[in-house]
């Protein structure tokens, strides 16, 4: 299973959210680019850049992006406001992968085209939700479309690559949602990332027996509570 820190971008410093709200945020010490070079001299296997601003609409962190893919040698996968040809497109240039959710959701014919042009293993399918709803537009909208059912189409479309995150449980520290991470990494064809709650080694443990395929680290690395050589173990 891979363990992958998360950094996430709000006016070119690095956050956290709790819950995704951007009136609940902790701001942390050091450079994006800093910060992504610890957690790959730590061991990290890749990194999750989130561009928070592009997400919410409040702006871009564009710059702060390519510092970091500039910076290490240990791919990466971007996501955070990518709803354009034009934008996935320039992520991909310089990442491994691309991570797409509301443009998923969106705009089903950019997202064929997308997939004959990138092909599956370069793009993640994004599904946040509440309480097994798909939640798009930075959690804001909730599209009303089950879980299980919408990864279903994806994998139908040809895709096999996931990302998965109760919202509710985001910055929390209150454990994942493992519950429908097993549901979703029960699906045939289904790669999936676990992300929202961990709180420490129990939890990493937790997500691997549910079978997922790698797990985001974000609050509790940051605040000491777990370090990517316990979560490998």
């Amino acid at each position: 299973m891979k363990i992958i820190p998360a950094v996430d971008l709000m006016g070119g410093k690095v956050v956290r959210l709790y819950q995704g709200d951007p009136e609940q945020k902790t701001v942390y010490d050091g450079s994006p680019a800093d910060t992504a070079k610890k957690w790959e001299a730590d061991g990290a296997d890749m990194l999750h850049i989130v561009d928070l601003d592009a997400t919410l609409g409040l702006g871009s962190n564009h710059s702060s992006v390519k510092d970091i893919l500039n910076s290490v040698s240990i791919p990466a996968e971007v996501a955070g406001g990518l709803r354009s040809r034009e934008m996935v497109m320039d992520a991909a240039a310089s990442a491994r992968r691309v991570v797409l959710g509301t443009l998923a959701f969106d705009d089903r014919e950019l997202l064929s085209s997308l997939l004959a042009e990138l092909g599956p293993e370069r793009m993640v399918i994004s599904v946040d939700h509440r309480d097994g709803q798909v939640v798009v537009g930075g959690w804001k909208k909730n599209t009303g479309a089950p879980l299980i059912e919408s990864m279903n189409k994806f994998l139908d479309m040809g895709f096999t690559e996931f990302l998965l995150t109760n919202v509710g449980r985001d910055g929390t520290l209150e454990g994942p949602d493992l519950e429908y991470l097993r549901q979703a990494c029960g699906l045939r064809g289904a790669n999936v990332i676990a992300s929202g709650g961990i709180s420490g080694a129990g939890d990493v443990r937790d997500v691997r027996d549910a079978g997922a395929s790698g797990v985001i680290l974000g609050r509790a690395l940051y605040e000491g509570m777990i370090s990517i050589r316990e979560a490998r173990q």
